[in-house]
């Protein structure tokens, strides 16, 4: 792999420590396109919490509108392009809905507009998912990607807080009730999921988060049967 691709891989890792305990349960053969991607939806997921001058993250966004569409060709400029391009997935339709990412940025009215800001999106990411590790895309598939982007983006964003809800935490218990411990979808985003769970979970919990090894591997494993 080449130094640039490294870097945002890594990036990812460094974010997402936990990954190290539990990528074992992935498939070999898709463990390194699984933090690429991962990465990229980091990539999308900086530019949805973005605050103040936007300017530089909307341009980054057509940028990487322009970017999705080439791989239907297996054209690629982006390092990540190198290990998720030859997948066969539906990257204009991804590339369709990254517009949706800037007005989702404004601070919704109630969790029914929250979810309604990101559904395109999501819709797009679990169907490029469905390709990528040979699973059925589904609308609860969606929607569980939908709730995960939305615990992470209020760890970035206050102001990503519907406005029907007092605080961050009633917030957080929202989500984390409509949440299933175990969520649609294939196997990398489970367990992907049961990492952002356990996050949310401590905050509600109001300490900090030290996930033990043991805890980790134990639900990752169940997360990985499906």
């Amino acid at each position: 792999m080449s130094s640039a691709l490294d870097s945002f891989l890594d990036k990812w890792r460094e974010r997402w420590p936990e990954w190290a305990f539990v990528e074992r349960f992935v498939d070999e053969a898709d463990r390194a396109r699984s933090v690429a991607w991962f990465a990229l939806l980091q990539e999308f997921d900086d530019m949805l919490n973005a605050s103040g001058d936007t300017t530089p993250q909307d341009a980054k966004l057509a940028w990487w509108g322009e970017e999705l569409r080439s791989w239907d060709s297996q054209r690629s400029r982006h390092p990540l392009g190198r290990l998720l391009e030859p997948v066969r997935a539906p990257w204009s339709q991804l590339a369709d809905t990254l517009p949706d990412l800037i007005p989702a940025r404004e601070r919704p009215a109630d969790a029914a507009q929250a979810r309604s800001m990101l559904a395109r999106y999501a819709a797009a990411v679990a169907a490029v998912e469905a390709a990528m590790f040979n699973s059925k895309a589904s609308p609860a598939a969606a929607e569980a990607i939908t709730t995960q982007m939305l615990a992470l983006r209020v760890q970035e964003q206050a102001a990503a807080v519907p406005q029907a809800f007092a605080n961050e935490m009633e917030w957080d218990k929202a989500l984390q009730a409509s949440w299933p411990s175990r969520v649609v979808g294939p196997r990398p985003r489970r367990i992907y999921a049961v990492l952002a769970r356990g996050r949310q979970h401590a905050r509600i919990r109001g300490g900090d988060y030290q996930p033990s090894p043991a805890g980790l591997l134990w639900r990752s494993w169940w997360a990985a049967r499906g």
